[in-house]
């Protein structure tokens, strides 16, 4: 049973749970793994750095949210934290070979307690001891791997390109996962509930130097309320109240605009039942005053 194989099949279970899950696995499926040649192989334990038993390099290396090696991320790559202090760990050498022999690894990065967002292939390209961390990188899934488990037709420059665009992907799943989970996985205007036509819509642009990826900063709501929400069709003021453009009111348009849209004037929005989850006041206020001048 070669590292070569067992990897080989890892990546292609994880594309197809990937697609099964809408990228977001929960990790009990990653404990239970997947089968190859009738043996269970696990992605994840208790540690940041898994070897499968029948694996003589880390398969995975896993980021927890509020964990105990805080994790960061410098530049366009990400920081790994060594596991301990001890640089001669056996996890830490682990990667340290993995790095030497450009082995492809797996990175799993918890958004929220108990769920996860895959990348493949990942790569420790920097042992920094001193500071008791790995450099990591991220690359192209659909460049070959050849039989000596290494990553053709390397390049530090799409690596790095590949590292940011994850990276924003990342940060972007967490926040629509963590926006959705606080509104109970429906529209704040709506009620909605299907989550394939939610998004986790910002209050303060994404695009604006002052928006916060933070829920406070965000509102579950369907694709046709993001859209009119984003385009000052519809107010919320910062007590929460749905305001509908004045010109709308006035039009006749069939029952979409009559029930989707001109019905929600004057109603409150539903909040979250953490109050720090609920919409920030003042995004609200800023929002709601570019809403005034249309």
């Amino acid at each position: 049973m070669s590292d070569y194989q067992i990897r080989l099949k890892a990546f292609s279970w994880l594309r197809e749970k990937s697609e099964v899950y809408d990228d977001i696995l929960p990790r009990k499926l990653l404990q239970e793994g997947f089968e190859y040649d009738g043996i269970k192989i696990p992605l994840v334990s208790p540690q940041g750095i898994f070897k499968p038993r029948q694996m003589k390099l880390p398969l995975t290396i896993t980021s927890i949210s509020n964990g105990p090696y805080d994790d960061k991320e410098i530049g366009n790559f990400i920081i790994y934290k060594y596991r301990g202090t001890d640089i001669n760990h056996r996890d830490n050498v682990g990667l340290r070979n993995a790095m030497a022999q450009n082995v492809p690894l797996i990175y799993f990065n918890s958004i929220m307690p108990g769920k996860y967002i895959s990348v493949w292939p990942a790569f420790i390209i920097a042992d920094m001891p001193n500071e008791l961390t790995f450099k990591i990188a991220f690359d192209d899934k659909k460049l070959p791997i050849v039989k000596s488990n290494k990553i053709s037709d390397s390049s530090d420059a799409r690596r790095e390109y590949i590292t940011t665009t994850v990276k924003r992907r990342i940060h972007q799943q967490s926040f629509r996962e963590r926006v959705l989970y606080a509104y109970k996985t429906q529209c704040t205007l709506c009620r909605l509930k299907h989550k394939e036509l939610l998004d986790a819509a910002h209050i303060i642009p994404d695009s604006d130097p002052a928006s916060k990826p933070t829920v406070d900063n965000g509102l579950a709501l369907c694709k046709i309320h993001h859209a009119a929400y984003d385009k000052f069709f519809i107010g919320i003021t910062p007590d929460y109240t749905i305001e509908i453009r004045d010109d709308l009111l006035r039009e006749v348009d069939g029952p979409m605009l009559q029930h989707g849209l001109k019905e929600l004037n004057k109603l409150s929005i539903q909040l979250p039942t953490k109050a720090g989850d609920r919409p920030n006041k003042e995004f609200l206020e800023i929002k709601y005053q570019q809403f005034l001048h249309f």
